[in-house]
């Protein structure tokens, strides 16, 4: 077992460890290690004194100067103890503890080019956290970085749950479980591992500003941080003074108290203004329909959106109690092959069906929103050409809500092809959001550059897709799928799965779920913007049901994860805010289950109405998907309740007070 020792090494070590200091959380439980050996600068991290990130090197290399990581020497530190609770304006809790240790380590190189560096880690009770301070030198205000020389050095026994990087499908791809050892490709992150000596770790980072966005990868049998590159070859270039994103280590002794995890947010700065008018929303959507081919994105015989379909839209809506209405394919574009359309899409073009002001004018009358759509196919030149006078028009409109989409392998600028997760990309998607929130409009963003915990900063963006979705039914996710996302992506923040699926078994798009995994993910996947993505018939056809869907909230106070293993099941229970209403989802892979689920969440000497829609026992996700038991039952904080799972079921519960 390690033995701490003094803050400060003696230059005669063995080691030639010329200087380390330790950096404990405030719960004593996470101690971190910076060391400089040899004039190198490292870290170490251990959990409950068993080390889980090994001796790891830190730097950089730059196109035109020396390395900056060897012959350093700490010329000053500063240390500094936080304690706050931050208030979230909107999401999946409400409060987060903000409590941390912080060093920083201001570092000279002790020969020519004798270069500034400032190194600060924040020790949370369940995460670290480090970024670099790049200072100017020499006259030198701008570099472009060749390679961050970032590691985490893990044990290579772990096990990894990891979707590839640099593929055409961006983040869009089925997780693989495997050893770290066999790691042979870049990999997006989060990247979730279990260690065999028994923590959980999930590798991130947060507040990604100006930058190329970080993947993982393998070299030396180390972990190493791979930014995502321009097309010039270069990660970035930037300006000095340039402060990187923070390099997260989610930590936890289990799976399931990984999910709890929101150091991402406490790392990003407070809100950027006024976001009082900022407001989640549970809408239909005129989408799947398109998917089964009821509706047509295109104009023709059958295009879904024109002025007379929206309107049938909206009065569902108004019917079915639900605040929104999303429209995709009212403007031009998705005429021919719309993947190749997108230099020339006009965003505040209409269609000839379609008529914008008279939908948004009754839209508003019916007291519903309107959710925009904006696909740029990734043609972000055209899009940013026209971005104010689209997003102008919306507001002109009433329209306070935007889905944004940029399929295709790479954005397009310039002539240009560039990664989704470049510097550039970055900065586009920056753009739109920060432009938004000028126009009061929320966003809803697809195919994103992952989540860094800005929604803490920009509570506008109230969503993202970032993973395979409910897009992908029909054999191209599989049960096991939703049992992973909330152990990986969606330590990410919300994920638009669009659930809520009731036509199971259309030919053209059958989905291999049971209809009550379908309420389930309204809880055990969260999303700010949530769309019910059937359509209002199938909704008619099974009322009892979807008044779960009715009174699912979109905003909650606290979030419980109660039970789960990465891959097998997941069980979590959220509070709303605007009562004191508990729900709970849970969902399991192939393997059907019974648990046994405590309710001492619930607050003690108060009765409780539950409503509990579950699989029935001759439930399966393949051949029964619409067996369900919906059971109503007084309960209290000292209940336990039996659920059944099915193959690739799930189960939902209402839990009402008073």
């Amino acid at each position: 077992m390690f033995k701490w020792a003094n803050s400060l090494i003696s230059p005669n070590s063995k080691r030639s460890t010329t200087f380390a200091r330790k950096i404990t959380s405030p719960n004593q439980k996470i101690r971190c290690l910076f060391k400089i050996t040899r004039g190198f600068i490292s870290y170490e991290v251990y959990h409950e004194d068993i080390k889980i990130i090994k001796d790891s090197k830190l730097g950089f290399l730059f196109y035109g100067e020396k390395p900056l990581g060897a012959n350093l020497q700490v010329v000053r530190t500063y240390a500094n103890r936080h304690a706050e609770t931050i208030t979230m304006p909107n999401g999946d809790t409400k409060y987060i503890d903000n409590h941390y240790n912080e060093v920083t380590f201001h570092l000279a190189e002790t020969k020519p080019p004798r270069r500034h560096l400032r190194l600060t880690f924040r020790i949370f009770d369940d995460a670290v956290a480090f970024r670099y301070q790049l200072l100017p030198y020499n006259h030198i205000t701008h570099l472009s970085v060749k390679a961050e020389l970032t590691e985490f050095n893990i044990d290579q026994a772990s096990t990894v749950w990891s979707i590839p990087a640099y593929q055409p499908d961006r983040y869009e791809y089925n997780y693989e479980k495997s050893s770290l050892a066999t790691l042979n490709h870049s990999v997006h992150t989060p990247l979730t591992i279990k260690t065999p000596s028994g923590p959980y770790l999930s590798i991130h980072e947060a507040a990604l500003y100006d930058y190329g966005a970080m993947n993982l990868a393998q070299r030396s049998a180390h972990l190493f941080s791979d930014i995502t590159p321009l097309s010039d070859g270069t990660k970035a270039h930037i300006k000095l003074p340039f402060v990187t994103p923070w390099r997260l280590i989610m930590i936890a002794e289990n799976a399931a108290k990984l999910t709890k995890n929101h150091t991402m947010y406490a790392l990003n700065p407070a809100p950027a203004g006024d976001f009082s008018w900022v407001k989640t929303l549970k809408f239909l959507g005129i989408w799947w329909a398109m998917y089964v081919g009821e509706y047509t994105w295109a104009p023709g015989e059958n295009h879904g959106a024109t002025t007379k379909h929206a309107i049938e839209y909206i009065d569902a809506a108004v019917k079915l109690g639900l605040q929104g209405l999303l429209i995709e394919g009212w403007n031009n574009g998705w005429e021919g092959d719309w993947l190749t359309n997108g230099a020339t899409t006009n965003f505040t073009a209409e269609m000839p069906d379609f008529d914008l002001e008279k939908v948004a004018n009754y839209a508003t009358a019916q007291h519903i929103e309107l959710v925009g759509h904006h696909e740029t196919v990734g043609f972000i030149d055209n899009y940013e050409k026209q971005l104010e006078s689209a997003l102008n028009f919306y507001a002109k409109n009433h329209i306070h809500y935007l889905k944004t989409g940029y399929s295709g392998a790479k954005m397009t600028i310039g002539g240009r092809q560039e990664y989704h997760h470049s510097q550039i990309g970055v900065n586009h998607y920056q753009k739109v959001l920060e432009l938004a929130a000028k126009k009061h409009i929320c966003l809803d963003v697809h195919e994103p550059i992952k989540s860094t915990g800005i929604e803490r900063t920009y509570p506008n963006l109230l969503t993202r897709e970032g993973a395979r979705g409910q897009e992908y039914e029909s054999g191209a996710i599989k049960p096991p799928h939703a049992c992973i996302l909330p152990y990986t992506r969606l330590l990410a923040g919300g994920m638009d799965y669009t659930p809520g699926i009731f036509d199971l078994d259309n030919p053209k798009k059958p989905v291999y779920t049971t209809i009550t995994r379908q309420l389930a993910y309204f809880i055990t996947i969260y999303s700010g913007m949530t769309m019910a993505a059937d359509r209002p018939k199938l909704y008619a056809k099974y009322p009892k049901l979807f008044e779960f869907i009715r009174h699912v909230p979109t905003d909650f106070e606290l979030s419980v994860p109660l039970q789960g293993e990465i891959g097998e099941f997941f069980i979590i229970a959220r509070k709303d805010r605007a009562s004191n209403n508990w729900y709970v989802g849970g969902v399991t892979n192939e393997c059907a289950r019974t648990i046994r689920l405590p309710l001492d969440f619930l607050e003690p000497d108060r009765k409780y109405h539950a409503c509990i829609y579950q699989d029935a026992p001759t439930a399966h996700y393949r051949t029964n998907k619409f067996a369900h038991e919906i059971i109503k039952k007084t309960v209290r904080s000292t209940d336990t309740l039996e659920i059944y799972l099915a193959p690739g079921g799930g189960f939902a519960i209402e839990i009402r007070n008073g």
